[in-house]
């Protein structure tokens, strides 16, 4: 390979990599430290919260769960694997930034519901696109290394972006951000505008970080076999025909149940770690920033290392000890109130709940960092390389087909319960079958030879 070759190999990596960066503080930001914990100030109750959050961000994943197999097919057919970025990219942006319509003094929940999920939506669809091209990216021997500094590259995305707010725009009760100030550009804390900015600055953040991207990713064309209204007409067909033929490749389909339950209890614990610190121990919007910021420097880190172990022993040593981890950080969760940790009691007034609940938050950054980048590589391991984007939508089906379920499962039985520790008790048990069926997963990937089975 000449030195120009390896150069524009290089840039298109990096390019690759910026969309990590890009797309990272939406999940930073809105879906876990910011945002979600601003909801539970605006409703006054963490349970009320954590479950009307998680009916919004199941709505989201149940339109992602049923579109996004069709459209991984479609894409692999009509070629235009740019254009659907460009276009789901923009219900990014339009998401992130309408969720400036949260003004306490005339809340709407559904609305800003629907801003919330429009902007995940575009999120996850442009994501089945831009992870397809992970194999074209590199040998496959270097792909987890590839996987991992990107997923790492995005988190230290995601803590600039994290560190920006809490130091600029977020306020706390006092109306002043972290560095005791109060919000930037005269931003008036009485309606939260510093805080409600966030969803705009995730929009701009997205849009200037993409630029790189469109820039330095030149792959390729996938050969056009139809224009998309002919693709679409021919891909539902024949994604019948593959979810027909999954039975017959017992490893690709072990390991896509195994991710769709862990993934979903990952991400659940995403999404309701900071509305769980707001409700269970009090912590304000900063307190819950700040707690970010630790477990974003731990995925981050981990995210590179994992890569690196990924290169060494493969993804699935990888993530099953991620997993193991992760059970463990739940558990401890859900022991932590502000009179006890582990279930223990505590003195009043005690800083070890705070402590304790830091350090999960570490545990979950650093494992579910390391098991995110191995995921993916383990998908193109699993995968028919010749219809990959169909197969990471058939992967953010897994992901997303029973994605209402922690979420929702986590609002039921808050509601129940009345109880928000009893409410993540049900992401102990996805994690648990994600591991049992983990154990069916061939860590080289499926037999070629199936893939040619009628």
């Amino acid at each position: 390979m000449t030195a120009v070759t390896e150069a524009a190999a290089e840039r298109r990596i990096r390019g690759w990599w910026f969309y990590d960066w890009a797309s990272q503080p939406y999940a930073t930001l809105l879906l876990t430290f910011i945002f979600a914990p601003y909801v539970k100030d605006l409703l006054g109750d963490g349970s009320a919260a954590q479950a009307a959050w998680g009916y919004g961000v199941g709505a989201a994943g149940l339109v992602v769960a049923l579109l996004a197999p069709a459209l991984g097919a479609v894409a692999d057919r009509s070629g235009y694997r740019m254009r659907w970025i460009v276009l789901f990219s923009g219900l990014y942006v339009i998401g992130a930034a309408g969720l400036w319509c949260a003004d306490p003094t005339g809340f709407s929940l559904p609305l800003v519901l629907c801003f919330f999920g429009l902007g995940l939506v575009g999120m996850e669809f442009s994501a089945i696109f831009v992870n397809a091209m992970l194999p074209e990216l590199g040998p496959r021997a270097e792909l987890g290394r590839i996987s991992g500094s990107g997923w790492a590259f995005g988190y230290v995305g995601g803590l600039i972006a994290l560190v920006i707010t809490l130091a600029f725009l977020a306020e706390n009760e006092t109306g002043r951000t972290l560095i005791g100030q109060p919000p930037v550009f005269g931003l008036d804390p009485a309606t939260r505008e510093g805080t409600r900015a966030v969803g705009p600055f995730v929009a701009i953040w997205y849009a200037v970080s993409m630029i790189p991207f469109f820039l330095w990713l030149r792959l390729p064309r996938r050969p056009r076999t139809a224009t998309v209204g002919r693709a679409l007409a021919e891909a539902l067909p024949e994604l019948g025909r593959t979810l027909r033929r999954l039975p017959r490749t017992p490893s690709l389909l072990a390991y896509l149940m195994s991710s769709m339950f862990y993934r979903d209890a990952l991400n659940g614990m995403y999404v309701f770690g900071g509305i769980y610190a707001a409700g269970v121990l009090g912590w304000s919007v900063v307190d819950v920033g700040v707690f970010g910021i630790l477990a974003v420097i731990a995925a981050a880190a981990f995210a590179w290392l994992g890569g690196r172990a990924d290169r060494r022993f493969g993804p699935k040593p990888v993530i099953a000890v991620c997993l193991v981890t992760l059970i463990a950080a739940a558990v401890l969760a859900i022991s932590i109130s502000r009179e006890a940790v582990l279930w223990l009691p505590v003195a009043q007034g005690s800083a070890l709940p705070d402590i304790a609940y830091y350090a999960v938050g570490a545990i979950i950054g650093a494992a579910g960092g390391a098991m995110q980048s191995a995921s993916r590589t383990m998908m193109v391991r699993q995968a028919n390389p010749a219809r990959m984007t169909e197969s990471f939508g058939l992967y953010a089906l897994s992901g997303k087909a029973t994605s209402f379920l922690a979420p929702m499962s986590i609002g039921l039985v808050t509601d129940l319960s009345g109880s928000q520790p009893a409410g993540i008790v049900p992401l102990v048990v996805l994690f648990l079958l994600g591991l049992g069926l983990l154990g069916f997963v061939r860590a080289e990937g499926e037999r070629t030879e199936r893939w040619h089975a009628p």
